[in-house]
């Protein structure tokens, strides 16, 4: 490898301002995301084009959807933190031994649960309240899109490696590719133009499908042939499985935190049924909007994972301090203003996916309750990604399962009863706010634990 190329690979984040490497790392991950969430929120724009029922049904996928990717994030938080590790201890060869084990683990777990996704879509969906007339569509979605499950899982596996050796700007570029390419393809698919046959909800799955393939083909090559970050896949199994147990300790933890959001998402989804399909419709318009203003906050958990990993190996314990006290300060401020221009602008966003007055009313009052408890959950999803990237996973998942089992659901349960939506969205504002102050407190004892220790 030469010069530029070990400079493009990978970035030492245990030296120099702290604040200015979150940043640095933060800034172009964040371009990235808004290239994904953006077209996100078109493929569900194209989608209501073909009416209230086709967007009711994608909206139905969506905590599924979520728990296949919070699986996937369970590989992608494993190889940051291990990977971030290994290069804070200057060990470039465990780095890339990591890096492939990692890859090809998860790349195995999602074809399963590709497979097993694909023979379970009727009792799945039914059990979250699809009803008889909506579930052909939902099976036209999810017959394609659970094979894009095992090609966007090893996608962002390998680029958490990346992340981890403190290069984001390439991980951008990539997840920004991929989106233009998406964005390119739906309304080939979705609508039949140019020549290309009219799927409907079927040729959104089918413009992801191909895109994400494209760009992991892409990515592939240039991560063997230019930044050699991988080791050799033919290494002695008991190197390979050493490589597993390691990563694991991080990402099966990891992965059951991501997996308690979706898992009460789905729980949601079939509470908000009982008020309708329009209900429903209306949530997942929300769903789409929400992840939007969420890109910094996404954006700075991602980077946290590896200025964790790096400094906590390296004993920079004083950086640390400093860079959680900069995560606070960014994630009430911004997320005091994304509430702001969230609640000016719900209707305004509502009215671009729908016309109906139901449908809109839902993703309105959304926005309205849930926008100002944004940076509290910022400060969850940071402190999270801090404790897995230095290698610490078990207070993720217990915040995590606090946040959504203990007052989330048993709040949402009653309020609904009491208050109806409103109570229901209320329920999800106090439990951000609650748990984000509980997240920020701990990480604090942990760090000061480890520098008196």
């Amino acid at each position: 490898m030469n010069s530029r190329d070990r400079k493009n690979a990978a970035q030492d984040l245990t030296r120099g301002p702290e604040s200015a490497h979150l940043r640095r790392q933060a800034v172009p991950f964040a371009f990235g995301l808004v290239a994904i969430f953006s077209f996100e929120a078109f493929d569900l724009l194209f989608i209501s084009k073909l009416g209230d029922m086709p967007l009711a049904a994608v909206s139905f996928t969506l905590p599924v959807i979520w728990l296949v990717y919070g699986i996937g994030i369970g590989f992608e938080a494993g190889a940051a933190s291990c990977v971030s590790r290994a290069m804070g201890r200057g060990d470039a060869s465990q780095a890339g031994r990591l890096t492939t084990d990692t890859v090809m683990l998860a790349s195995g777990v999602s074809l399963l649960l590709c497979l097993t996704g694909l023979a379970t879509i009727g009792p799945v969906f039914r059990l979250l309240g699809v009803t008889d007339n909506l579930l052909p569509l939902v099976r036209q979605y999810m017959h394609i899109w659970y094979w894009v499950a095992p090609l966007d899982v090893a996608l962002w596996t390998m680029l958490a490696s990346l992340r981890a050796r403190g290069n984001s700007l390439l991980e951008s570029k990539i997840i920004t590719s991929a989106a233009i390419l998406n964005l390119g393809l739906d309304p080939l698919f979705i609508f039949g133009l140019a020549g290309f046959p009219r799927m409907g909800v079927a040729g959104a799955a089918m413009a992801t499908l191909i895109a994400n393939a494209t760009m992991l083909l892409l990515t592939t090559v240039y991560l063997i042939r230019r930044l050699h970050v991988f080791a050799s896949p033919l290494a002695p199994f008991r190197k390979v499985l050493e490589s597993w147990k390691h990563m694991l300790t991080i990402g099966v933890p990891a992965m059951m935190t991501n997996a308690i959001g979706p898992i009460s998402g789905g729980i949601i989804v079939s509470m908000i049924a009982g008020y309708g399909i329009d209900s429903v419709a209306g949530f997942g318009i929300a769903m789409r909007i929400e992840p939007m203003a969420l890109i910094p906050f996404y954006a700075l958990s991602a980077v946290s994972s590896p200025f964790f990993g790096q400094n906590f190996s390296a004993g920079h314990f004083s950086r640390l301090l400093v860079a959680r006290r900069a995560v606070i300060r960014f994630c009430l401020l911004f997320g005091l203003i994304l509430a702001v221009i969230a609640s000016s602008l719900a209707r305004p966003l509502a009215g671009l996916y729908t016309d109906s007055p139901q449908i809109s009313s839902v993703t309105t009052l959304y926005l309205w309750v849930v926008a100002w408890s944004w940076g509290a959950y910022g400060v969850v999803m940071s402190v999270n990604a801090s404790f897995n990237g230095s290698g610490r996973p078990l207070p993720s998942v217990v915040i995590s399962s606090c946040r959504v089992i203990i007052v989330f659901l048993p709040l949402a349960w009653l309020a609904q009863h009491w208050l109806g939506l409103p109570g229901l969205f209320a329920a999800e504002t106090v439990s951000n706010a609650l748990m984000g102050w509980v997240a920020y407190q701990w990480l604090g004892r942990h760090i000061r634990a480890q520098q008196v220790g």
